[in-house]
């Protein structure tokens, strides 16, 4: 059979869609809908060549800047939900089948490793996911489902401008042992970020990436195993010439779960380990941008993460309930070369540490004529150890810094309450809803926030091995509907964010600074610090409508109002918006069908203005793009497709430097491919 089918769902839903096939993960909450969800659909997924981007049609969840994954650097590839605290680091959690997939060094997600045909489903929580998500759901959690259950094959050749070419499949063989094989690989020339102002200095942003999985499964008894493997690897430009970076790493995963049924328990233990390299190099550019200098080369940054998690879950025909606990490790280390003199690197450094999450917790649910009421609260012990730094001179061995740091360690308890009341039939078909939620979570400062000192051009930024973990506090409110035409979702919510980590400016060049020597004209320099607090509210919506058989439209926004309280640890920022963090995000789109074999898909996306710094000297304009795609299916084996992004080659402002020189998004981009099924 088909693995795959022509998408018929709306792009959004708000309601969980149960589990359908015998996959080794348990299955949704019934008290998941008492929060705010979102679920992208594998015809959604299908729509978009990355899955960040396919993401991004929700205006919640964005990377730490406006580039996907085509052109960021690994560094800044982290997912955040709501825009009012995006980071490098992303401060939402991402699992597949519920293994972590942020980066055990820095947080962030390699998006090249998750090709979207591997992925059967998304399920998005906004708000921080304490209960079952922990330590890293800040904001959110990002679930994606692995497909499962669908023998057959895909097989996605694609080709466009800027030299862009991508081939990617997906294997299930079915049987007592069900196998499944993904595999995808890209190359894309690029574009230089750079328009005004562009030099000698600017190069492409261009990308080579491939990755590879294989799972096993299979059913003993009642229970489901599966093991999972697979590597990745990334080669990047940065745009800048002699800057570059390289991410590759492995990972493995087993699983062995036991559904639920009313009155038998159903459970899940997991084991994961995920070991990850970062090479990064970076360089200052003279005033004209006439050419670089080596600045900074990070040849070497191994990390290892491995983590175990177990849950014991049982169900009635009124409640639900689940205890269960979990723990995460990692320990990685900055090998680097710095201060470029005379032609050569004078000083080598290594820094780096280890840090610890373990929790437990317990969740329930219960469900009374128009009333689910869900409940959830854990305690989680985390440390942050073997805190080092040394530096040496490279020509005699000598060492020139020896700073290592306290052992940090403490117990954080959060937990998070919802409620929802179903309504009678609306308009559209369907029952609608109120609900109501209050939260708290926290987020631990990664590795890479503690130890690993990075540079962009001619702006520094210094790591702080004394950060404190991020807490967040919450209320929100919404309402919606759910029907067979078409639903909407509105929520109004309130968050504070205690103690984030945010990039503070502490000095400007030229100038020398005892925390990282010399800072050149035109830099800054920025150091890791837990600025105060951010207090946000906001408004954030969606709606679809099933228009005819053949046509749907669907639109949704989020609005933000979010500003920086310093207090005594940063008071410049006081009154500030935080960095990179857009007030109005809309998006919009429209999926057609004129004739059976013909489906036609567009997408708006629409930010307001943003500040590339912390305190709001670096605006960046307001941007608006128009992605579209046509598909013909050929036969019930083989489409044939092709795909505009940036349709009307919008510039897109991503990045402000020091010297004023504005770096841009990819302009307009053609695509032409065809996907074949078995």
């Amino acid at each position: 059979m088909p693995i795959d089918t022509p998408p018929a769902d709306p792009v959004v839903a708000t309601a969980v869609a149960p589990v359908e096939v015998r996959a080794a993960r348990l299955p949704d909450a019934p008290g998941e809908a008492a929060y705010s969800v979102v679920r992208l659909t594998p015809g959604t997924l299908k729509s978009r060549e990355r899955l960040d981007e396919a993401l991004a049609l929700v205006p919640a969840a964005s990377l730490f800047r406006r580039t996907s994954s085509a052109g960021a650097n690994p560094t800044t590839q982290g997912l955040s939900l709501r825009a009012f605290a995006p980071s490098g680091a992303g401060r939402a959690l991402v699992t597949l089948d519920g293994v972590p997939q942020n980066d055990p060094f820095g947080g962030w997600v390699i998006w090249t490793a998750l090709p979207s045909e591997d992925i059967g489903a998304v399920n998005i929580v906004r708000g921080a996911g304490a209960g079952p998500y922990g330590a890293g759901a800040l904001t959110g959690a990002v679930r994606l489902e692995e497909r499962a259950g669908q023998p057959g094959a895909i097989l996605d050749l694609s080709g466009g401008s800027l030299g862009y070419r991508r081939a990617s499949g997906v294997a299930e063989l079915g049987g007592p042992i069900d196998l499944t094989f993904t595999g995808a690989a890209e190359h894309d020339d690029g574009w230089i970020p750079t328009r005004a102002g562009r030099g000698a200095a600017d190069d492409a942003l261009s990308l080579d990436a491939w990755t590879i999985a294989a799972r096993a499964q299979t059913d003993i008894g009642r229970v489901t195993v599966a093991a999972r493997a697979g590597a990745f690897a990334e080669s990047r430009s940065a745009g800048l010439v002699g800057a570059n970076a390289r991410a590759d790493g492995q990972f493995a995963s087993l699983t062995a779960v036991a559904q639920p049924s009313t009155d038998v328990l159903g459970w899940r233990l997991q084991g994961w380990v995920r070991g990850s390299n970062l090479r990064n190099t970076s360089v200052s550019v003279a005033p004209g941008h006439v050419s670089t200098t080596p600045a900074n080369d990070q040849y070497d940054t191994p990390a290892l993460g491995w983590g175990l998690n177990g849950a014991l879950r049982g169900t009635t025909a009124t409640a639900d309930w689940e205890v269960g606990a979990d723990l995460r490790a990692a320990y990685g280390e900055d090998h680097e070369r710095a201060s470029f003199l005379s032609g050569a690197f004078t000083k080598s450094r290594v820094t780096g540490g280890d840090t610890l999450v373990a929790g437990a917790y317990v969740e329930a649910d219960r469900r009374q004529g128009p009333w689910l009421l869900s409940a959830g609260g854990r305690l989680d012990y985390w440390a942050a150890t073997d805190a080092h730094r040394i530096e040496r001179l490279i020509a005699t061995g000598a060492v020139t810094l020896n700073d290592p740091s306290p052992d940090r360690r403490g117990v954080l308890p959060t937990a998070r309450l919802g409620v929802r009341r179903a309504l009678d039939d609306g308009v559209l078909g369907g029952g609608g809803f109120l609900r109501a939620a209050a939260y708290a979570g926290f987020r631990p400062p990664t590795l890479n926030e503690l130890h690993r000192p990075f540079r962009v051009g001619n702006d520094i930024t210094e790591s702080n091995p004394a950060l404190k973990p991020e807490r967040l506090f919450g209320v929100e409110a919404g309402a919606g509907q759910d029907g067979r035409r078409g639903g909407w979702s509105l929520t109004a919510f309130v968050n504070q964010l205690r103690d984030p980590v945010t990039n503070v400016t502490i000095g400007v060049g030229p100038g020398t600074f005892p925390i990282a020597g010399f800072v050149p004209a035109g830099g800054t320099l920025r150091q890791r610090q837990n600025a105060g607090q951010i207090n946000a509210y906001g408004l954030e919506g969606d709606a679809r409508w099933q228009v005819a058989a053949s046509l749907s439209v669907h639109a949704a926004g989020s609005w933000t109002h979010a500003r920086v309280d310093g207090a005594s640890a940063a008071p410049q920022l006081t009154g500030k918006r935080p960095a990179e963090a857009p007030a109005l995000t809309v998006t919009a789109g429209a999926d057609w069908r004129p004739v059976a074999a013909l489906t036609l898909t567009a997408d708006l996306r629409y930010e307001s203005g943003r500040f590339e710094d912390d305190i709001n000297t670096r605006p960046l304009a307001a941007a608006a793009t128009v992605a579209v795609q046509a598909r013909w299916t050929v036969s019930p084996h083989a489409e044939v497709y092709v795909a505009a992004d940036n349709l009307f080659d919008a510039a897109v402002q991503t990045q402000a430097a020091a010297d004023g020189v504005l770096s841009y998004g990819p302009p307009r981009t053609m695509r032409i491919g065809v996907r074949l099924r078995q």
